[in-house]
């Protein structure tokens, strides 16, 4: 008997889950592999696809047309799950319609014929904002009980969850400020040039949007609704990214519960072909063992064929969960805290494999940006921690303690 909401997911309405890692792991197959699992637990389900080559379709083998993405809505499985794969033209028309309208005549008005312009319009991170609104408005409707998202490769991934808090930065320190430039200087410059300013319509879209994606950054790093599950082989290579992504997903306030060691060979191989292959896997499972440590791992043995279709997907949601209830979180911990001190307050960031020298610290005002590696994080700061004007850092182990002392000036010291 299916388990109830609150015996399974305490007070979340919902659960997400995503499946992260480099390009080629498996994540889809997993993503799918569980989807069915939850499904056959009596939950509603839908798994997501992230990447912009999508492939759910393809991994359940449905008999579709190569292009046939169902304009980017649900498509059924079974009474419990659908899959979805965004079709960014038609989120356009559904969400961007003034947005894509002024970037495509300011394009055209600089010489580019008007089919390249519209193509041209198409910005990188409106696909990603597409699906964010979908995950609030799923999570505002109660449409489903469980959201898994399969993950575009790393770099992707990580633009899709830095989103929520980019628009926030975007919209607190730019939007009004451009809003009003561009009413003020609009009369003027359609007098002297023909590249069209942005009129109120683009301004109201992006506020509309802004206004759809309330709560969805909330709902991306409450542990007790969201985790982020790592999908990684036993590659030297492979692993290095996956350390990258760990660190950077916690940057971020995600909450990772397990890391799943995808396309183990099976131990009981015979030929001596893979002898070697075998011990070197075993040896980087080991060393993945001690990188993530406590979070669990789940090895997963290579199939001997494609995990393609609904029973070879069952097959593989057998084998990486066993009897385990997937929506458990398998690891909790919070890798984001303020904590109040007796002089000030204490920002507490897991950030493991990192390095002193990796990390760059800068307090502007109200904000705080940390910058590691090709990635920039801003952290709005609470209002009684903005104004603390002294700021010290000291990384621990693998917790990067941020102290926060000083008067109320709003400076920043050091």
């Amino acid at each position: 008997m299916a388990a109830t909401h609150g015996a399974l997911f305490g007070s979340a309405i919902v659960r997400i889950i995503l499946f992260a890692g480099k390009g080629g792991v498996g994540k889809t197959s997993v993503a799918a592999a569980t989807g069915i699992k939850t499904s056959q637990m009596g939950h509603k389900t839908v798994v997501m696809s992230l990447d912009v080559a999508h492939s759910l379709a393809d991994i359940f083998d449905l008999d579709r047309d190569l292009l046939d993405q169902n304009k980017g809505q649900p498509i059924e499985i079974n009474s419990r799950l659908w899959i979805q794969e965004l079709d960014i033209q038609e989120e356009i028309q559904r969400y961007w319609g003034d947005i894509h309208a002024y970037l495509s005549s300011l394009f055209n008005t600089a010489g580019l014929d008007e089919v390249l312009a519209e193509e041209l319009a198409i910005l990188p991170g409106m696909e990603e904002i597409s699906l964010l609104l979908y995950i609030n408005q799923y999570v505002r409707e109660r449409k489903f009980d469980v959201i898994l998202l399969d993950c575009a490769p790393t770099g992707e991934s990580l633009r899709f969850i830095s989103i929520p808090t980019t628009l926030e930065w975007y919209m607190n320190k730019i939007f009004k400020v451009e809003r009003k430039f561009a009413k003020y200087l609009r009369p003027v410059a359609k007098r002297v040039t023909d590249v069209p300013l942005p009129g109120d319509d683009y301004f109201q879209a992006i506020e509309d949007l802004f206004n759809k994606l309330k709560g969805v950054d909330k709902i991306l790093v409450d542990p007790t609704t969201t985790t982020v599950r790592l999908v990684t082989n036993p590659e030297k290579v492979v692993l290095k990214e996956t350390r990258r992504a760990f660190m950077y997903f916690c940057l971020y306030k995600m909450s990772i519960d397990a890391i799943i060691m995808n396309r183990m060979l099976p131990g009981n191989v015979q030929d001596t072909y893979f002898n070697d292959w075998i011990t070197r896997q075993q040896h980087h499972l080991e060393k993945a063992k001690n990188y993530f440590s406590p979070v669990p791992i789940f090895p997963v043995n290579l199939f001997g064929g494609e995990v393609i279709g609904y029973g070879h997907l069952e097959r593989l949601a057998d084998e990486i969960y066993g009897a385990k209830n997937p929506l458990e979180r398998f690891f909790k911990e919070n890798p984001y805290q303020f904590i109040k001190e007796n002089n000030g307050y204490r920002l507490k960031l897991k950030l493991p494999f990192v390095l002193k020298k990796d990390i760059d610290l800068n307090k502007r005002y109200d904000e705080l940006v940390i910058r590691i590696g090709g990635f920039k994080r801003h952290i709005l700061l609470p209002r009684q921690v903005a104004p603390l004007n002294s700021v010290t850092a000291k990384l621990e182990e693998e917790y990067l303690n941020i102290f926060f002392s000083g008067g109320n000036h709003g400076r920043e010291k050091g």
